[in-house]
Formats: C-alpha cells, sequence, structure tokens
C-alpha cells in the first residue's frame, strides 16, 4: 500500500493522487474485477486517454458528463477522466427509467452522457424528448437502440491528454450527486475534492486502519457516495486494490470475498441483515475479512455478526451527500455505544440547533449542524438551485436535516430521526423512525410509513399518521392495530390517523416519499382514533 500525504492542498484532488500513485506504486493493483485487473499505472495512462478522447467531442473545463453505467471499472476511469478535463461527473441511478429517468437527465444539463449496453434501453426510451447532446456507448454500437450513439472505444484509443494536476483546486467542484428526492424533489449536490478527501482521511481511513495485503470488495452501486469513500475513493488515496462486484448476493457474498482474498468491506440497508438470516454454516468465521461497515445493526445484531462472522464492525458515525463526514466515534469506549454517532472532527464544529437557529440545551433534541473551520468542507451549494442552497443554512453553520440529541455525559451524539420524518404534537417531539419500527414488528404489517398531518389550529405541530401495508390474507382492524402499538411503545404512538394501502410510494432506491403522503393527507378511507371505539390506555 501506499498512502498518498495530502497535507499539502494542491495534492488534495484525484488526478494528482492518482498521478502520485502511479508514480510511486505504479505496479500496485487499484480496480480489479472477474475480467481485470489494472494497477494504478494503468489507470493513470487509460484516464489520459479517455481525457483525450472526451476533450475530442467537445467535453471542456466545467462542463458536466452524467454517467449512466452499470458497476464496473468503466465508470470508475471516467469519473477520474473527466476530473483530468476540469469537468465533472454525475452518475444517474441505474434504476431510473420513464418520466424520473427523463427528469433527472434534463435537470442535469450534461454536455455528454455516457450509458452502457445494459442500459441503453432506458434512455433510448425517453431520447426523442432530450436535447441534441452527445451519447456515447459502452457496448456494440451496431447493435444499439440509441440514435447515432458514439463508441466508446473510440475514446479509449484516443490521443492521451497530458494534464497538470496542480492546475485543479481542491475546492473546485469534481462531481453532482442526486439527493434521493424522499423529502422532495431531489437536488444536485456539488462536491469538491475535498469533500471526498476529509471524509476518508478523518474517517474511513480511520476506522479501516488499512495495512499491506488489505483489499475493499465494494458491492455497492457506484451512482452512491459510500461505494466511493468506502471503496473506490479510500483504495486511490491508501494504494490499495478494490474490488468491484456488479450487486450484491447473498448466496455468493462470501465466496466472492474468499475468490478476492478481501480483507475490508462495507454495506448499507438490510445487506447485513441478509447475511445474518442466511442458513449458517460451520465453516462462516473462516474467511479472510477482517473489517466491515455494517449500517444499521442494532446492538445485538452486530454481536451476533462479529461472532458467527469473525469480523469487526466499524463504529458509528454520519455523512451525506452535502458533507460527507458530519461526525464519527474512532475510540473503543465502552460508556459510548457503538451506534452513536460520536464527535466532531478536526476541521468543523457540530452543534444541535431548534427551528430558529438557536442551540439547543443539555439532552434536548435539535438539529445537527455543521460549521467549516476550514475551506470546503460542506458541499458548493445544490446545482441550479440557489434558493434550496440557501436554506441549507443558518449563516455559517449548515443544516444537515437530521436530529440529534447529544449525551450529558460523555458529549457523543446520536441520531433521532431526519427532521422532516420527525413531528411535534403537544410540545413533544416523536420519532416517526421509532414508531415504524414498533408497527413493523406486527405479524400482519409488510409494510408502514409514519408522518405528519399538520394542525389546522398550530402549524407547527402535526398529528401523528401511519400508512399501512398489510400482508396477504391477513384481517387486521385498525383497532388491533392501535392496541398493538398501545400495548408494546409509549401512548402518544398511537396515531390519529391510519389507513391501509396496497402500496407505499416509493423512489428507485426503495425509500418511501413520505412528502407525496403528506401531500395526500387523509381521505374517505382514513381512520380516525377519535372517531372509533378504541380507547388509549396511558
Amino acid at each position: 500500500m501506499n498512502q498518498v500525504d495530502l497535507s499539502k492542498p494542491e495534492n488534495r484532488n484525484f488526478p494528482a493522487i492518482l498521478r502520485k500513485q502511479s508514480i510511486e506504486n505504479g505496479s500496485g493493483e487499484f480496480l480489479v474485477t472477474d475480467q481485470r485487473r489494472l494497477t494504478f499505472a494503468e489507470v493513470d495512462a487509460l484516464t489520459d486517454q479517455l481525457a483525450g478522447g472526451l476533450r475530442s467531442i467537445g467535453v471542456e473545463p466545467n462542463d458536466r458528463v452524467a454517467l449512466m453505467l452499470s458497476n464496473d471499472v468503466e465508470m470508475v476511469l471516467l469519473a477520474l477522466a473527466i476530473n483530468k478535463l476540469g469537468a465533472m461527473w454525475t452518475p444517474i441511478n441505474a434504476e431510473y427509467k420513464g418520466e424520473w429517468l427523463l427528469d433527472n437527465l434534463l435537470r442535469c444539463r450534461y454536455k455528454v452522457l455516457v450509458v452502457d449496453d445494459a442500459l441503453q434501453n432506458c434512455v433510448a426510451a425517453v431520447q426523442n424528448k432530450l436535447e441534441n447532446e452527445t451519447i456515447v456507448l459502452v457496448g456494440d454500437i451496431n447493435q444499439s437502440t440509441l440514435n447515432n450513439p458514439i463508441d466508446y472505444e473510440s475514446l479509449r484509443t484516443s490521443a492521451a491528454l497530458t494534464v497538470r494536476p496542480s492546475d485543479i483546486g481542491y475546492g473546485d467542484t469534481c462531481s453532482i450527486l442526486w439527493t434521493s428526492g424522499t423529502t422532495g424533489k431531489s437536488k444536485g449536490v456539488m462536491q469538491s475534492y475535498n469533500c471526498w478527501v476529509r471524509a476518508i482521511v478523518y474517517g474511513a481511513s480511520k476506522q479501516y486502519n488499512s495495512r499491506a495485503g488489505d483489499v475493499i470488495y465494494n458491492t455497492l452501486p457506484l451512482y452512491h457516495s459510500a461505494a466511493w469513500i468506502t471503496g473506490i475513493y479510500r483504495a486511490l488515496l491508501e494504494g490499495i486494490p478494490c474490488v468491484i462486484e456488479q450487486k450484491f448476493s447473498v448466496t455468493t457474498f462470501w465466496d466472492r470475498i474468499s475468490q478476492f482474498k478481501a480483507t475490508q468491506t462495507f454495506v448499507l440497508g438490510a445487506m447485513g441483515v441478509f447475511l445474518l438470516n442466511a442458513p449458517e454454516k460451520a465453516d462462516d468465521a473462516k474467511n479472510t475479512l477482517h473489517t466491515a461497515g455494517v449500517v444499521p445493526l442494532s446492538a445485538e445484531q452486530r454481536q451476533r455478526f462479529e461472532e458467527r462472522f469473525g469480523v469487526k464492525i466499524t463504529r458509528g458515525g454520519l455523512g451525506q451527500s452535502e458533507c460527507l463526514l458530519v461526525c464519527n466515534q474512532l475510540e473503543e469506549r465502552d460508556d459510548i455505544p457503538l451506534h452513536a454517532l460520536g464527535f466532531s472532527v478536526r476541521d468543523s464544529e457540530v452543534c444541535l440547533m431548534d427551528d430558529d437557529g438557536m442551540t439547543v440545551l443539555g439532552e434536548e433534541v435539535g438539529e445537527i449542524c455543521v460549521k467549516p473551520l476550514e475551506p470546503y468542507v460542506v458541499f458548493n451549494g445544490y446545482f441550479d438551485d440557489p434558493k434550496a442552497t440557501h436554506e441549507a443554512f443558518f449563516g455559517d453553520w449548515y443544516r444537515t436535516g437530521d436530529l440529534g440529541r447529544r449525551d450529558g455525559n460523555t458529549g457523543a451524539l446520536f441520531f433521532v430521526d431526519r427532521k422532516k420524518d420527525a413531528i411535534r404534537y403537544a410540545g413533544r417531539n416523536i420519532s416517526t423512525m421509532e414508531v415504524e419500527s414498533v408497527v413493523i414488528r406486527h405479524p400482519d404489517v409488510r409494510e408502514v410509513a409514519a408522518f405528519g398531518i399538520a394542525l389546522a389550529e398550530v402549524e407547527s405541530e402535526h398529528e401523528l399518521k401511519l400508512n399501512v401495508v398489510l400482508q396477504d390474507g391477513t384481517h387486521l382492524t385498525h383497532e388491533d392495530l392501535a392496541g398493538f402499538i398501545n400495548e408494546n411503545a409509549p401512548h402518544y404512538f398511537v396515531p390519529r390517523y391510519m389507513e391501509f394501502v396496497d402500496s407505499l410510494p416509493m423512489t428507485p432506491t426503495n425509500k418511501v416519499q413520505k412528502f407525496k403522503l403528506r401531500e395526500a393527507g387523509i381521505g374517505p378511507s382514513t381512520w380516525d382514533l377519535k372517531t372509533s371505539t378504541y380507547q388509549v390506555k396511558r
């Protein structure tokens, strides 16, 4: 491995880091798949050629290149080549299609779109509604469903473009990643090189503490920032290999870990639970993995995972597209649970604020806000959206939209809920996430979304509503479910409103669009606690 010295700002951009790795660690493997094993020197040379090819089709500094690609080496090569031109890459979710895809593409205002064989049909379906921007196909153009695509191979064989990484500023916007759109229309987050670098230097690298021989195994989609922080970019900074897997698979996960002799990984969402729920084997702990980030898991699940698979799970933290590292915990302290968010890092301050931007006291819940102490700690703004950018700040403090509380004894931060997913009623803050965690335990409930319905009398307060998808063939009543909640949670978790629905509105990344539920409000089929026969037990 070869940890690049990033103490100097001129080194804190990816073309400069790649060039240093090419010189100092050229024969070291960087990007690995079943078919390819590329060294740092090979990636540096290939991206010079790609940069030349992109320049030949009109990509200039500050242009945007949209990448709609499957998980593969080409996504990384293109991102690095685009940055060598002083341009920005913006990934398009590989699960987008139809109007959702069209909207995202139009809002990117890209100069060039690169798509591959597997995803070209989605683009072809909306191409007549796009402008006449250039489209590059990674695949067979003779069999393409696109109109007049450019062959990616012609870019790969172009004359190399030699760049001077010193001409690139560490605060320049290098990428635009789009939010998931769960609380409103998605926004393009403009990220600088330093935003990425600091998240790795002060966060991921300290969590994994890499050593010679380590290999990262990435199964996360490359349109997700976590894949780059824990995988691709961390491998680039540390000089170690990163395996790029096409997709996550429970049945093959451990076999693939062994095949690549992987020692580190990071999995999100239900992936960790799926691995835990898979049938146990006598040799579960006989694998090469030694460190894993598994988010989220309960304390009990973490312990079972570590014991069963012989893997150390990294401690908690918080990051988001706008501030890729808000806080983390690095010390092995018995008085701080593994799931705690931890503390701020050296280049920023973190505090909890109320709706007026005033610091909350004691263990009161407040919005987690970040104040940079150095340049380019948080994002460079939302693309084409100055209003949203302005609303994201209290003066110098970036507002994360996450609610937290601070432990009075240790000072550690804990996550409570997304701000728009928490409601205030009768002076009490209610976490919709906690409500959902109770309701989903009922065996007849398949899915649930808890959210607030604004009170006509008090604009700042909300009544709780649940939209519930039941298991097939069940005959659960609203009163039955209210009773279950009443018996298993604080009385104020019993909602004012409930509605049994066939489905919940989801984003292509399977997140509930609660803003749509709030907009729909209550209707003829909504159950109302106040007009029902159920009496809440306090």
